[in-house]
């Protein structure tokens, strides 16, 4: 009875972190970390420091959302189906952050500064800022410091260059519209009016693909240089999944594909940012 109790709990926990983008961005932080010539050691520390923080933001924001959650009954959600307690999350998303901490702050203080600042903009966005127009900042901000804090932890004095910047802060908007699609009816039901709530589904179907467009534009335009023929073979496929991802939220309102195919956009941008290699690093 425990095994099966503790099974079921690890499994509600694992829902809870919002897998599929803790993955993703945990993945791509590590590759980008051998991209801007990371050794081994840095890279394993700055992959667990990222995948503490996402598991921190995810059950974060199955715990302060559990109240809303339940009004609308989401059964998709691990707190709603009873896989997880409220408490075993709150329990979770703190010893994550702690994790974070102490995992950020060794990739060196002021790398370490830069990821927590990110993760508690993430963190913002749970608490407050989801049911505001500024709903789109603390992706913006997330997303867009990501780069900056691979780069500042690997050896030498360089910084991140500002279009790779520029480009993951778009992909974070435009990921957060398009997540956003399916449940705009039951956000606005239980008093979320963050920007795409705002703009309506006609408007928000529109802006994130276009703002998925941009970030493509930065990653394949933004480097020194000519574009390579991988660059625009990739940015091409991502401007595909960006308008498939537009066409299936305006036709199909309450299928979760758009979010998928933003991710899929993100992950082609991020393997075009691992290939830029030198150019996403300045001379600090």
């Amino acid at each position: 009875m425990r095994t099966r109790a503790a099974t079921t709990t690890l499994r509600g926990l694992a829902l809870a972190s919002h897998a599929g983008p803790t993955v993703l961005v945990t993945v791509l932080a590590g590759f980008f970390a051998v991209g801007v010539g990371s050794g081994a050691g840095t890279t394993a520390l700055v992959t667990a420091a990222v995948l503490s923080g996402q598991l921190s933001v995810g059950w974060s924001n199955d715990w302060l959302d559990a109240r809303r959650d339940r009004a609308v009954e989401r059964a998709d959600k691990p707190v709603v189906a009873g896989l997880v307690s409220v408490r075993q999350v709150h329990a979770a998303a703190l010893l994550a952050a702690a994790a974070c901490v102490v995992l950020s702050l060794a990739t060196g203080l002021v790398a370490g500064l830069v990821h927590l600042v990110a993760v508690a903009s993430a963190w913002s966005y749970n608490a407050w800022l989801k049911s505001t127009v500024w709903s789109w900042a603390p992706y913006a901000v997330s997303f867009g410091l990501l780069p900056l804090f691979v780069v500042l932890a690997a050896p030498g004095d360089r910084v991140a260059a500002p279009w790779a910047m520029a480009a993951t802060a778009l992909l974070g908007v435009g990921a957060h519209v398009a997540n956003t699609l399916p449940d705009l009816e039951d956000d606005r039901a239980t008093g979320v009016r963050g920007l795409p709530h705002r703009l309506g589904r006609t408007g928000a179907s529109v802006l994130a693909p276009a703002v998925l467009v941009a970030a493509v534009g930065v990653v394949v335009l933004g480097p020194p240089g000519p574009p390579t023929t991988v660059a625009w073979v990739g940015g091409a496929v991502s401007v595909a999944l960006a308008v498939s991802a537009g066409v299936v939220a305006v036709r199909r309102t309450t299928s979760r594909l758009p979010f998928a195919l933003s991710m899929a956009v993100a992950a082609v941008c991020a393997a075009l940012l691992v290939l830029a290699g030198p150019d996403v690093a300045l001379a600090g």
